[in-house]
């Protein structure tokens, strides 16, 4: 399973996902993006555990204000000190998809 999301720089980045449930995530290095109904980007962030990241994430509420459908998730696991950084990823996927959560 995966999807494919893209950043304002032009690249692609494969993504495990989306999961419905956080189970099937890991507790790696990464970014995540929250998804409204598999397909609207709603939220995109980086951890060094995603899976803890998102179960415990202070965000929940924008989430669910902002999806009038199911939220799902999906992770695009990036090795400690790997180029890009999940800093640089997370960044170019957001300033692409404008999410309504988080940082702008």
């Amino acid at each position: 399973m995966g999807i494919t999301l893209w950043g304002k720089s032009g690249e692609r980045y494969n993504f495990d996902g989306p999961y419905i449930t956080t189970n099937m995530l890991q507790d790696r290095s990464g970014v995540y993006v929250i998804l409204c109904s598999n397909r609207i980007v709603i939220d995109v962030g980086e951890a060094s555990m995603v899976k803890t990241r998102i179960e415990s994430h202070d965000r929940k509420e924008c989430w669910e204000k902002h999806c009038y459908g199911f939220i799902s998730y999906a992770a695009y696991y990036i090795e400690y000190g790997k180029k890009p950084s999940r800093v640089e990823v997370e960044q170019d996927i957001r300033e692409f998809y404008n999410p309504p959560c988080g940082k702008r």
